[in-house]
């Protein structure tokens, strides 16, 4: 039976490869998920499974609205557990080595476009302080596509306006350098000059953009801010902490930007996490010629 051979292969990752517990139990229940399926199937004997039971059972986990990376994983599991097979001799062959990963099945992420980007720019009122700071917050997040965790944590000493560029510090400590913009640049000058440098104790705080009691703002802080931009702007898309950098990579990539240089500017550390918005970029030019091609 399928869930006797799952038992040996959770005691060889357990003693000979010294997995923790947690990711013991996961690999189980992903194995047994697909054990249940397989029995489902009429399939109880390892030998009888095919790569058109396996294609089946994760076309069946996406149906079930399960997140990528949960089937990802799952595929994981069934691929480990097919090669210990095969290296115990119980099978002659590994039916999964030439299955990979379901990378095309990941969400293609929400993006904004250019019009709903700059009336969602015009929302703060920037006759008020609030305003010219959320001004410069939004110009920010846009021109640079940081994450909303690194422009929390952005500090004074990583700008360099006269040269336009910023220093920005993202995931495992990394540093990257991504240049302003005409637009951010104008508008962090004038939150510095005409809001900060009036708040007495901003200078003995390191951080860039402050909020009440001038403690820096946190992730939450700014999420919220941009959500309610949004929804002043009109926008009824469902917005993420992240849509502006998704924005961001989308319209470079739409206007010819070369993908290294898009994942340069991300901080993406491999090139296919990147290369989730040439998905979005050919749509679009579907969409675009479906529209206007005479013959579409």
């Amino acid at each position: 039976m399928v869930k006797d051979y799952i038992e040996s292969f959770i005691n060889y990752l357990s003693v000979e490869k010294g997995l923790a517990q947690n990711s013991l139990i996961a690999y189980k229940q992903d194995l047994n998920s697909y054990a249940d399926f397989l029995k489902g199937l009429g399939v109880d004997d390892v030998a009888k499974i095919n790569r058109s039971h396996i294609m089946a059972f994760l076309v069946r986990e996406k149906g079930k609205n399960k997140a990528a990376t949960s089937i990802s994983r799952g595929l994981v599991a069934i691929k480990l557990f097919h090669r210990f097979l095969t290296r115990e001799r119980i099978l002659k062959e590994d039916v999964t080595s030439v299955l990979d990963s379901p990378r095309t099945w990941r969400k293609l992420p929400a993006f904004l476009t250019i019009k709903e980007i700059d009336t969602m720019l015009e929302v703060p009122n920037t006759r008020k302080r609030d305003g010219i700071r959320n001004r410069a917050i939004l110009e920010l997040f846009y021109a640079t596509g940081m994450r909303v965790s690194e422009l929390s944590t952005l500090r004074l000493e990583d700008l360099n306006l006269e040269s336009g560029f910023l220093k920005c510090t993202g995931k495992g400590s990394k540093e990257r350098v991504i240049p302003l913009g005409r637009k951010a640049k104008d508008a962090v000058s004038g939150y510095l000059d005409r809001v900060r440098s009036k708040i007495a104790a901003a200078g003995k705080v390191p951080f860039l953009f402050l909020g009440a009691g001038c403690h820096r703002l946190s992730r939450q802080t700014l999420w919220k801010l941009i959500k309610q931009c949004a929804k002043e702007a009109g926008i009824k898309k469902r917005i993420t902490p992240h849509t502006l950098r998704h924005s961001f990579a989308t319209h470079l990539l739409e206007r010819g930007a070369d993908l290294r240089v898009v994942q340069e500017l991300l901080g993406h550390a491999d090139i296919s996490t990147t290369q989730i918005y040439t998905h979005i970029s050919r749509d679009r030019l579907k969409s675009v010629h479906a529209q206007f091609h005479p013959r579409a």
